[in-house]
């Protein structure tokens, strides 16, 4: 293991030196609700590959107009030089006085990708250009956006999301190569911003058992307008419209239709149902059923150890049934 750590600093120096700073310093972001207030201190800022080209070239103009004593050369060299200079400070300044704060983050299933939404305030009459968020490593992977003066910007940052539960944000950067891409300016931070994560639905197919639902169809007693029960007497206040007209001439007394109407049991969708399946393996199910009593605007309830959802439906029953299959907790039930 030491040999491999020596061979690797060997290799690339630099670049271990980097991973070793961006680690001491990601160690001490602390996590924060927001907004995050980025100051100067905050703020780091590196020449980029084509930066350290710049670099390169002005040094050898320099000795070239050295070695030739030539004054337009010398001139040209101090004015790219200056024109850097310059640069390096507006790619600073584009990221100081910014603040961070974090938006919504919709709920997906196992599997799928959160996206946590991050806004960027500019209180400042300065526009900001070029403003890109990603994840430690991921950065030549963002999409740069700017941020108008005294405005807000919308940033969206992805994880994928492996396991139900809470998938929490981790530690991200905010960087800038505005205005000519010679120099890298970036910031730490972390927002307290977390996606829930719901059971990867089962594939479709299978009804919830009798037992471990009781759902189904039932006729009222009450008058409807669903299924025919029969023809009835005419009483006074019935409708003309429920005169049964085709039965008048043979029975020579008006008869009013009847309907029975066709009502549907609540559905339960009992843990205990699935018993021969494990923990993940139910949750699954479960969450496939909610789906399916949803899509067929049916009344469903929930039963875990330690939770009792009555029946209802809707997309706050919903969210709150798949809210209890994500957090459920085997242990504790």
């Amino acid at each position: 293991m030491r040999f491999w750590l020596i061979f690797k600093i060997l290799l690339h120096p630099l670049r271990w030196a980097q991973d070793r700073i961006d680690a001491w310093v990601m160690a001490r972001v602390k996590r924060q609700p927001g907004p995050i207030a980025i100051t100067r201190n905050r703020v780091y800022i590196l020449p980029t590959r084509f930066g350290y080209f710049f670099a390169l070239m002005l040094l050898v103009m320099l000795l070239g107009a050295m070695n030739y004593s030539n004054s337009m050369a010398f001139l040209l060299t101090f004015l790219l030089a200056g024109i850097a200079l310059v640069c390096m400070h507006h790619t600073h300044a584009n990221l100081v006085s910014v603040q961070l704060r974090a938006g919504n983050c919709e709920p997906v299933f196992a599997g799928e990708t959160a996206h946590f939404e991050l806004r960027i305030d500019n209180p400042s009459p300065t526009p900001r250009y070029s403003l890109a968020a990603s994840w430690p490593k991921l950065e030549e992977h963002a999409v740069p956006g700017d941020v108008a003066a005294r405005g807000s910007g919308l940033f969206m940052l992805s994880l994928p999301a492996g396991h139900r539960g809470w998938l929490e944000g981790r530690v991200f950067s905010v960087s800038t190569e505005y205005p000519l891409g010679l120099f890298h300016a970036w910031t730490w931070a972390e927002l307290d911003m977390r996606c829930l994560v719901f059971p990867k639905p089962a594939a479709h197919g299978g009804e919830p058992p009798a037992a471990g639902g009781h759902g189904g169809l039932a006729s009222s007693d009450r008058s409807g307008q669903d299924e025919f029960a029969g023809l009835r007497s005419y009483r006074r206040g019935d409708t003309p419209r429920s005169i049964h007209w085709k039965s008048l001439p043979k029975l020579q007394h008006p008869m009013v239709k009847q309907f029975a109407e066709t009502l549907e049991q609540d559905l339960w969708l009992d843990w205990s149902a699935l018993a021969a399946l494990e923990v993940e393996a139910r949750l699954s199910q479960l969450t496939r059923w909610v789906l399916d009593a949803e899509a067929a605007r049916r009344n469903y309830g929930l039963r875990l150890p330690g939770t009792l959802i009555p029946p209802g439906r809707g997309d706050a029953h919903r969210f709150a049934c798949l809210k209890a299959l994500a957090l459920y907790d085997a242990d504790a039930g």
